[in-house]
């Protein structure tokens, strides 16, 4: 963490941006959780890494205040130590509070408070021009605090965020409930909505015939404690167990030790290999690295060139209408194949509000589907050929596709979907000299 107070870290962004006037600019880091690679580019970097303390956390009247490159790692054991947690906490401790404000986080909170921008009361955006602003509902900046969320920093840069919390027990009582019937699976899903005794909801399909829908509650006493953060994995003890009890801590962090499953593709399933891995290196920041220096050196490219194997990263989270989630596991299984799928059911916290670039319909309830492989063989495919399909069906479903991985939409497809004309006027407005790349420009195209 930095030591450097916030209004001077801020002060030394704002003279970078005067300096570098003429040229557009990249945000300089030292980790990333999107899976797209951009194009190369001597754009100046804009140094935010120390952007990363916890300001202040107030139980009293359920909030903290953090810096926008802040890991949840950090926030979450900040605001643990005051008997709360961030009310929307995504899946990967790598993963920054920035981050998932401009990129749309979501967890098994979600179902009551919605996505991770639901959950922010104000932030410090750090424009184009150089002024920082601080965006909230109902004052000058209320259109872009509206208009923030899925813009992927071609806005601006959230330097600080306040933050609805939730007060936490010390444990987690999760209950798994197995279903051989999809429609049956996701009527428990919706049903579970409006339980007052559930506070967490997310699931897991293994196959056709086997889903697993995970419900959690607070708890202040529990029989034992279950440990998924070394030798045992924690998705493969749902299809094993019908009930557990984890720490808070661990539950919120139940998905990172194995990126989900994705573990399994560094070899960190293996028990040897887990073993010399060890509790330390098992975690979203590790395989996060791992990813960057494949994704530059290309070692699995090569070989794949070598055996004469073609592939496809279908990495991709996207909202499904409720009525239609049914269907579009379908599609799924029929196209796409590889398993597991996580499942979340999300919807709108307040009624009220009108994210511009992330429309999501007031009072309904979505399905996330997350799925995360490669599929691979020996014939060549147009590009993107899988990740097209899965476009088609979002855009067939009336739902909505994260940014955060490869994107294959058309200009018009792509507009349609995430408001053009709202973006338009956000654009003309914050960044006029275009210092930052358009969202398509940026998302689809990797400029």
């Amino acid at each position: 963490m930095s030591a450097i107070p916030y209004e001077d870290k801020k002060q030394r962004l704002i003279d970078f941006l005067r300096v570098h006037q003429e040229s557009g600019v990249r945000l300089g880091k030292p980790t990333s959780n999107l899976f797209r690679d951009r194009k190369a580019t001597a754009a100046p970097r804009l140094d935010v890494r120390d952007f990363n303390n916890v300001l202040r956390v107030d139980r009293e009247h359920g909030f903290v205040e953090a810096e926008g490159m802040t890991p949840y790692a950090t926030l979450v054991a900040e605001c643990l130590k005051h008997g709360v947690m961030p009310t929307v906490v995504p899946q990967l401790k790598s993963i920054t509070l920035g981050g998932a404000t401009t990129g749309c986080g979501i967890e098994a909170t979600s179902f009551r408070y919605g996505l991770v921008h639901e959950t922010v009361q104000e932030m410090d955006v750090l424009l184009g021009d150089g002024r920082v602003v601080t965006a909230a509902p109902g004052n000058e900046y209320q259109d872009l605090f509206y208009g923030f969320p899925n813009s992927y920093g071609t806005l601006g840069y959230a330097l600080r965020l306040k933050v609805k919390v939730i007060p936490v027990k010390p444990y987690v009582h999760v209950t798994h409930v197995r279903h051989t019937d999809p429609k049956a699976f996701f009527a428990a899903l919706a049903q579970a909505r409006d339980r007052a005794d559930v506070d967490f909801v997310d699931g897991v399909v293994f196959g056709r015939t086997e889903l697993v829908l995970s419900l959690g509650r607070f708890v202040d006493t529990a029989p034992y404690v279950s440990d998924y953060t070394y030798e045992r994995i924690y998705y493969k003890s749902l299809r094993e167990r019908g009930e557990d009890y984890l720490t808070t801590e661990d539950y919120i962090w139940r998905w990172d030790t194995d990126w989900f499953w994705c573990s399994k593709n560094v070899g960190a399933q293996n028990p040897l290999l887990r073993r010399l891995y060890g509790r330390q290196r098992l975690n979203s920041v590790t395989y996060t690295k791992i990813m960057r220096w494949n994704s530059r050196w290309k070692p699995m490219h090569y070989l794949h060139k070598l055996l004469g194997i073609h592939s496809e990263s279908v990495i991709q989270d996207v909202e499904i209408p409720i009525e239609h989630a049914e269907a579009f596991l379908s599609f799924y299984h029929d196209t796409i194949e590889f398993l597991p799928v996580w499942v979340c059911p999300t919807r709108t916290y307040d009624p009220n509000a009108r994210f511009e670039l992330y429309r999501m319909q007031s009072g309904k309830l979505y399905v996330n589907f997350g799925f995360w492989d490669v599929i691979r063989g020996r014939k060549k495919l147009p590009a993107g050929y899988y990740n097209r399909q899965v476009e088609q069906k979002v855009i067939a479903f009336g739902g909505m596709k994260s940014l955060y991985s490869d994107s294959y939409f058309t200009p018009e497809e792509f507009w349609r979907i995430y408001n053009k004309p709202a973006y338009e006027a956000l654009k003309r407005k914050y960044d006029s000299s275009g210092r930052f790349r358009d969202l398509y420009a940026k998302c689809v195209l990797r400029e």
